[in-house]
């Protein structure tokens, strides 16, 4: 029995030995700059190419001559242009008065629809009574909205928000309910089974796992909130308070293509970056959850 055991331990010792002396398999090593590098192109590239074939086909558009050159100037004129624009103190004052609107509606709208999407989603009696309204607000187009906020609040900043709240909040309350719906009932199960009730159940089981749909809402609520804001400035013009929406204005009633074009981008650009943003939170939300990423 001696003479079979001792070879087997000895096999045993000579494994673990060789087991110590390997490097381990996750290594602490950084990545190497190229390939660093080639992640980052891989990531740039789609998006400088759908930048570069909107350029070429602006310039193609602007040398076939369809519009006179003060309609639709040249692409490296509104650039230009946009470089201008960038080095004025009136314009980063415009965007940031924008910007604070955006923020401060879409937080507002954020509260009311998290109440009320969670209310909704847990009450029948409510469901039944708000959840095809939420519906009808959520199609209903924001411009809609302002001849009522400026008979309201008149041109204030008051009527810009009603109208970033209105076009926000039942977005994001959807979105919630929709992902409340679709909470697993075996999760449903095990938290009532674990002694999960009430605030309890909504607070560690059913919002955890509705977030991801819950997100896809607050994304489509900025998105409708940002464009009941820019509505709102061409709309609703507050004296000496400048806007993005007050350059647009400006620009359109000064016949100052350039300009308008260049505001356009920015805004542009800023609904690109904040749709990022959610993307990035979606996706790690996902990520978490080992359900993979989606471009939202």
């Amino acid at each position: 029995m001696t003479a079979v055991v001792e070879p087997v331990l000895e096999q045993k010792n000579e494994t673990r030995q060789k087991m110590d002396a390997a490097p381990p398999l996750l290594s602490a090593e950084p990545a190497r700059p190229g390939a660093l590098a080639k992640s980052a192109w891989t990531k740039l590239w789609p998006p400088l190419l759908a930048v570069a074939i909107v350029v070429i086909a602006w310039e193609l558009l602007y040398l076939s001559g369809v519009k006179p050159a003060y309609v639709l100037p040249d692409p490296f004129t509104v650039f230009g242009r946009l470089g201008e624009l960038l080095g004025e103190p009136a314009f980063w004052a415009g965007a940031a008065t924008t910007m604070g609107r955006a923020v401060l509606g879409f937080v507002i709208a954020l509260v009311i629809g998290t109440v009320l999407g969670a209310a909704v989603a847990r009450s029948r009696i409510l469901r039944a009574a708000v959840g095809s309204l939420l519906s009808g607000l959520q199609t209903m187009p924001s411009i809609a909205w302002f001849p009522l906020a400026i008979l309201f609040f008149g041109l204030t900043e008051q009527a810009i928000m009603f109208v970033i709240v209105l076009g926000a909040a039942p977005s994001i309350a959807n979105g919630l309910i929709s992902g409340i719906d679709d909470v697993p009932p075996q999760l449903l199960r095990a938290g009532h089974t674990l002694g999960a009730r009430g605030i309890r159940m909504l607070r560690y089981v059913i919002l955890p796992a509705a977030l991801p749909t819950y997100v896809a809402g607050l994304k489509q609520g900025w998105a409708f909130a940002w464009r009941s804001l820019l509505a709102g400035e061409l709309l609703v013009t507050i004296s000496q308070v400048l806007a993005l929406g007050v350059l647009l204005s400006n620009a359109r009633n000064f016949a100052d293509a350039p300009t308008l074009l260049a505001v356009m981008i920015v805004i542009l650009i800023i609904g690109m970056v904040v749709d990022g943003v959610f993307s990035w939170l979606a996706n790690g939300i996902r990520r978490r959850r080992g359900l993979g990423t989606v471009r939202l």
